[in-house]
C-alpha cells in the first residue's frame, strides 16, 4: 500500500459569491438562463451558449412548446449525440411550476430510447413527420441518415434543435455541418443549437461567418453560473506531473474522502499501461483492501486503511453484463439526491458529456486530453451544484519526459496541451470584459461599479457589474470595430480566438521557454495572423480590432491572476477577487493602453505555475527541447515584420533600427532586412 503524502497542485482557483440566482425560478418556473433564451424565442435562427448543468435542455422545452402552439411550428425534432444523453429530454411537467404547457413526447418517439420500426430508426423519423404528433428525440446519426435519405425539403415548418452543437463542425467532411448548411440555406426550419463549449478542441469553426450571423446567440458565462450557484463556491484547476505508474502518485492528489471522477488514460496516449483492466485493478489497490461486489449495484467495495467502505463503480471493465448493471445503479433516479450512493467512478470513454452526477467533488483525469471541449466537459461534471459541496477541482495527471530525446519531445507536446487547457479554461471562467477605447466623451455607465472613488474621467477606469458578471475597462489606443460582424465577435466570440491562439504550437512553446522572446512577436504577429486566417471577411480595422480584444482578454486575465496567487488560503479568497487584480493591474501601470498589453507574454503567469508543479531537471529538459527548435525568421514571418515596419515609419517618421534599445524596435528591422533579402533572392513571387 503506498504513504499517503498531502502534496500542494499549483492550480487556477475561481472563487463564486454562490448567491444562488441561477438556480432560483422565476413565475414561469425558468431560471436566470432559461429566462434569457426564452425572450429570444421568437427568432429563427437561435444559439445558445450554456455551461454544463445550466438547464439548456428545459431551455428548449420552453422555446419548442412557443414555436409548435404560437409561431405556426409543425413540429420539433431534438438531436443529440447519445443516445443516453436523450433522458434529458423525457416528460417533464412545467406547469406544475408555473408555465402553461407540460413537456411531453410519445414513448415510440423517443429514438434514444424506442426501437424503432421495421426498417430501422431513419423509417421512423418519416412516420413520424406523417404522424400527428410534434416532438420527436433521436441522435445525431439517426438525424443524419434522415436528411441523407429523404432531403432537407421533408424538414420544412419544423423546428430542428441540435444538442451538444460542438459536435457539428464547418469542415466540408463533417455531414452534419452541410446539411446543417444546406437546411439554412433552404430557410425553411428553425433551429436551435446547444452548447456548453462552443470551440472545438481542434480549433475548426463550428459554422461558417456567413451562417453563423444568421443566428441570435443567447450567452450565460461559466462565471455567471458559478457565482449564480447555492452551495459551490471554489473551483480549482490544477496539472500535476507524475514520475513511473501513475497508480504510485494517484494518492498525492486524491483524497479518498471526496466524491471523484477518475478518467484513466486513452489506450493510444503515452501515460497508459495498455491494460486498462489492470490499470483498474490498480487504482484499487492504492486505494485499500478489496472487499467484493454490491450484489445490488455491482459497485466495487474497498476498505481504506483508515477504515471507510468505498463504493466504487467500474465503467472501465469489458464484462457488459457488470457494466450495464453499474451503468443503470448511478442512472437509477431515486438515487440520484442520495450523497452517500457512490463514492468513486472510474471510467475510460464514459461519465463526460451530458452525465449528471451533482455530488462529484473532483474530476481527476489522467493523461492530457488534446481536445479542449472534452476539457471542458469533464470540469462540467463537477461543477454541479449539491447541498454541502463548497469546493470542486479539477486535476489533470501528465507523465513527466525521461532522459531519452524522443520521449520528452513528446511530454513537451503533452504538457502544452495541459497549459493550453489551462489557460483556456482560466478564460471561460472570468468574467465578460467590454473593453472601450479611452476618449473624452467616456462616460460612467449604469451599473457598473467603479471601485473607491468612483469614475475618475481623467484616469482609464475599470467598470464591474456584479450581476451581469461584465468587466468594462478602458484602454487608451484601443481600435474599436465598426462592422456587426466584427462587434459580434469581440462580444461574443473572443474565447474561440483565444483558443486557437493557445493552442498554437510555436507560440505557446516560445512564450514559456524562449528568454529572448519579444512578446509583440506573439500578441501582435500571431494573433494577428490567426484573426486574419479565422476572419477573412473582415477589412484590416476591424481584423486588428478583434486583434486587440482578444490579446487584452488573455493579457487582462493573466495579470488578475496574479491577484488570487497573493493569497495562500483559498477560502480567503473574495469573490471579488478577480476585478480586484484587475483593478491592481490597472492602477500599477503609467497608462493603460494598446502598446502596454501587446508588451506583455501572455504564457509568463503559466511558466510561474509549470515551474512550481515540473522538477527542475524535467523543466530543463524541456526546455532544452524548446531552444533547440528555434530557427531564423521565415520569409512569411518576414512579410508581417516588413508591414509591422511600414506601420512603425508611418507612425513616427523614420524606419526601425537595428542599434534601438527597444527590443520590438530592433526586431522589425531585422525582419524588414530579412524581407529585402528574401526578395532579392526571388523568394516571393
Amino acid at each position: 500500500m503506498n504513504k499517503r503524502v498531502k502534496k500542494s497542485i499549483p492550480s487556477v482557483s475561481v472563487t463564486c459569491s454562490h448567491n444562488g440566482s441561477s438556480t432560483s425560478a422565476n413565475e414561469l418556473g425558468m431560471r436566470v438562463m432559461q429566462e434569457r433564451a426564452y425572450e429570444r424565442r421568437g427568432e429563427q435562427y437561435l444559439l445558445i451558449k450554456s455551461p454544463p448543468a445550466s438547464g439548456k435542455s428545459r431551455a428548449l422545452m420552453f422555446i419548442a412548446l412557443d414555436k409548435l402552439h404560437n409561431q405556426g411550428v409543425k413540429k420539433a425534432i431534438i438531436a443529440v449525440p447519445e443516445k443516453s444523453i436523450g433522458a434529458s429530454f423525457n416528460d417533464e411537467p412545467l406547469s406544475q411550476f408555473g408555465f402553461w404547457a407540460d413537456w411531453q413526447v410519445v414513448p415510440k418517439w423517443n429514438l434514444c430510447n424506442a426501437p424503432g420500426e421495421d426498417g430501422g430508426k431513419v423509417n421512423s423519423v418519416q412516420s413520424f413527420l406523417e404522424s400527428d404528433d410534434r416532438v420527436l428525440v433521436c441522435t445525431h446519426a439517426t438525424f443524419r441518415f434522415a436528411v441523407e435519405r429523404f432531403g432537407v425539403e421533408i424538414f420544412d415548418d419544423c423546428l430542428i434543435a441540435i444538442d451538444e452543437f460542438h459536435h457539428v463542425s464547418a469542415n466540408p467532411d463533417n455531414k452534419l455541418g452541410a446539411q446543417l448548411g444546406e437546411l439554412i440555406n433552404r430557410d425553411k426550419v428553425h433551429i436551435v443549437a446547444m452548447t456548453g463549449s462552443y470551440f472545438r478542441g481542434d480549433a475548426e469553426a463550428v459554422l461558417m461567418p456567413e451562417d453563423e450571423a444568421k443566428f441570435d446567440t443567447v450567452t450565460y458565462t461559466y462565471y455567471e453560473q458559478l457565482n449564480g450557484y447555492k452551495y459551490l463556491k471554489l473551483l480549482d484547476i490544477g496539472y500535476f506531473f507524475y514520475s513511473g505508474s501513475y497508480a504510485d502518485d494517484l494518492l498525492n492528489v486524491l483524497d479518498p474522502s471526496e466524491k471523484t471522477i477518475i478518467h484513466i488514460p486513452s489506450v493510444n496516449s503515452r501515460e497508459s499501461t495498455k491494460d486498462k483492466i489492470k490499470e483498474v485493478e490498480n487504482i484499487i489497490d492504492a486505494l485499500g483492501t478489496w472487499e467484493g461486489y454490491d450484489p445490488d449495484t455491482g459497485f466495487q467495495l474497498v476498505k481504506t486503511p483508515e477504515g471507510k467502505l468505498l463504493k466504487i463503480a467500474d465503467l472501465v471493465t469489458d464484462e457488459p453484463s457488470r457494466r450495464d448493471r453499474v451503468t443503470m445503479a448511478l442512472k437509477d433516479p431515486e438515487q440520484k439526491n442520495n450523497r452517500d450512493h457512490v463514492d468513486i467512478i472510474i471510467a475510460l470513454g464514459m461519465a463526460k458529456e451530458g452525465f449528471d452526477w451533482i455530488w462529484c467533488e473532483h474530476a481527476l483525469t489522467v493523461g492530457y486530453r488534446s481536445s479542449l471541449t472534452e476539457v471542458v466537459q469533464i470540469i462540467g461534471r463537477a461543477t454541479r451544484d449539491a447541498e454541502g459541496k463548497t469546493r470542486a477541482r479539477f486535476t489533470n495527471l501528465i507523465a513527466e519526459p525521461d532522459a531519452s530525446e524522443e520521449a520528452v519531445t513528446e511530454a513537451v507536446n503533452d504538457t502544452l496541451k495541459a497549459i493550453a487547457a489551462s489557460l483556456l479554461m482560466e478564460q471561460v471562467l472570468a468574467p465578460r470584459f467590454d473593453f472601450v477605447a479611452k476618449n473624452t466623451n467616456n462616460a460612467p455607465v449604469e451599473g457598473f461599479d467603479y471601485g473607491e472613488g468612483g469614475y475618475d474621467p481623467d484616469k482609464c477606469n475599470v467598470g464591474f457589474n456584479d450581476s451581469s458578471g461584465q468587466i468594462q475597462i478602458e484602454i487608451k489606443g484601443l481600435v474599436e470595430p465598426k462592422s456587426p460582424e466584427a462587434k459580434r465577435i469581440c462580444r461574443e466570440d473572443l474565447n474561440e480566438v483565444i483558443a486557437s491562439f493557445v493552442q498554437d504550437k510555436s507560440a505557446i512553446e516560445r512564450g514559456l521557454f524562449d528568454e529572448t522572446l519579444v512578446p509583440e512577436e506573439l500578441t501582435q504577429l500571431v494573433m494577428g495572423k490567426i484573426v486574419r486566417d479565422k476572419y477573412t471577411e473582415l477589412d484590416l480595422e476591424d481584423q486588428e480590432a478583434v486583434r486587440q480584444h482578444a490579446i487584452a482578454a488573455l493579457n487582462f486575465t493573466q495579470q488578475a491572476r496574479e491577484a488570487a496567487l497573493t493569497q495562500d488560503d483559498p477560502e480567503l479568497r473574495g469573490n471579488t477577487t478577480f476585478i480586484d487584480g484587475v483593478r491592481k493591474f490597472a492602477m500599477d501601470v503609467r497608462e493603460l493602453d494598446i502598446d502596454l498589453i501587446d508588451r506583455i507574454n501572455p504564457f509568463s503567469e503559466a511558466y510561474a505555475i509549470l515551474a512550481k508543479t515540473m522538477s527542475e531537471d524535467s523543466l530543463k529538459q524541456v526546455a532544452a527541447v524548446i531552444t533547440a527548435k528555434r530557427t531564423k525568421i521565415s520569409p512569411e514571418e518576414a512579410i508581417e515584420y516588413a508591414r509591422k515596419a511600414r506601420d512603425f515609419m508611418n507612425d513616427r517618421g523614420q524606419s526601425p533600427s537595428l542599434n534601438s534599445s527597444d527590443n520590438w524596435e530592433k526586431l522589425l528591422a531585422e525582419g524588414a532586412a530579412a524581407f529585402m533579402r528574401y526578395r532579392q533572392e526571388g523568394r516571393y513571387e
